[in-house]
């Protein structure tokens, strides 16, 4: 005599009709644009190689844009990332998505 079990067929990753996510939208375009503006200060801070391995070109290497503009242009995205991770999500009542 074989036994039959029912099995149980609610999936339990089903998300809720009522959640909500952390972040929304405008938190998320704050990440991406922290992120490009990080990757372009790596872009700028890139380069510098001389063709000549026994030449040493001080002007290049310590130039304005791999000192001075690079780093700040990364802090402004470190801050722009900080700035998106904490910014408050606007009102689920008020959301228009």
């Amino acid at each position: 005599m074989a036994t039959t079990t029912t099995r149980n067929t609610t999936k339990t990753n089903v998300p809720k009709g009522n959640q909500v996510f952390l972040f929304d939208k405008t938190n998320y375009m704050w990440m991406i644009a922290g992120v490009a503006l990080i990757l372009l200060a790596l872009f700028l801070m890139a380069g510098g190689k001389s063709e000549d391995p026994h030449k040493f070109n001080y002007d290049e290497i310590y130039s304005f844009r791999r000192i001075t503009l690079a780093p700040i242009l990364m802090m402004i995205g470190f801050a722009i990332e900080v700035y998106a991770i904490m910014k408050k999500p606007a009102d689920t009542a008020d959301r228009q998505d």
